[in-house]
């Protein structure tokens, strides 16, 4: 029997093929965005591993993201030192360098590399007498630079240089 013959409206069936289209077409275009690639993790060496004289600040805060990630190790604090010094920030070059000394006196000496040792003591010996009166070579617990023992140099008396 027709619907229309015995005076009754006649019902559409809905049209589900546009719906069905507009739907698979979103969730194709969902489907194919690109996921973010991960993240690298951060390294300790990550501070000098590219200088760009034109990009330092940058070069600045990823360095300042290594330093977070390694807060005990000397090591990213001597690199930073490195960059704020080319940046001419000598006071936060130093409070660095003082913060890597301190690190450094806190790790048995055969625990951290001899050449980090020494590279802190120079460039504590750069920096203005460390807090609490120790001299540069004091407060690493490093030999003063020029002997190879921290004996003072003969003819120099205790004082050294």
């Amino acid at each position: 029997m027709n619907n229309r013959a015995n005076g009754a409206p006649q019902r559409r069936q809905p049209q589900r093929f546009p719906a069905l289209v507009v739907l698979v077409t979103a969730s194709l275009l969902t489907a194919c965005a690109e996921e973010p690639l991960p993240q690298r993790r951060i390294n300790r060496s990550d501070c000098l591993g590219t200088i760009d004289m034109d990009h330092l600040p940058e070069a600045l805060r990823r360095c300042d993201a290594v330093v977070a990630a390694f807060p005990k190790d000397p090591g990213p604090l001597n690199d930073r030192f490195l960059l704020l010094t080319l940046a001419d920030k000598d006071a936060a070059a130093c409070q660095d360098i003082r913060k890597a000394a301190a690190l450094a006196r806190a790790l048995p000496a055969g625990k951290m590399d001899q050449q980090l040792r020494h590279d802190l003591a120079l460039r504590l010996a750069d920096c203005p007498t460390a807090p609490g009166g120790l001299t540069s070579p004091q407060a690493t617990g490093a030999p003063k630079p020029g002997t190879p023992d921290g004996a003072a140099a003969p003819g120099k008396g205790a004082a050294g240089h």
